[in-house]
């Protein structure tokens, strides 16, 4: 299958250039890396900016991922009670 990518318009000719075939993953490393791409869109929607920002300190780096490892534990618990519950 080909691929072409779309790298911008030189004097109004459109360039393209074919991709090496892309690697096959199997299906859970592609739904995984398809998450992390729309998640990436979703944050650069929200955020106007994306993680190659520079205006937060490494402290705040850290700050950030605690936050979210804390949410993610909070989902685990009530995944939790669901199955405990039933």
């Amino acid at each position: 299958m080909m691929i072409l990518r779309w790298l911008g318009n030189f004097n109004s000719v459109i360039v393209l250039f074919k991709m090496a075939d892309q690697p096959k993953y199997d299906s859970v490393v592609s739904s995984v890396i398809t998450m992390f791409e729309n998640r990436a869109r979703i944050g650069q929607v929200k955020y106007g900016q994306t993680l190659d920002r520079n205006d937060l300190s490494f402290l705040q780096w850290i700050q950030h991922a605690q936050e979210e490892l804390m949410d993610g534990i909070l989902y685990l618990e009530k995944m939790k009670k669901i199955l405990e519950s039933k």
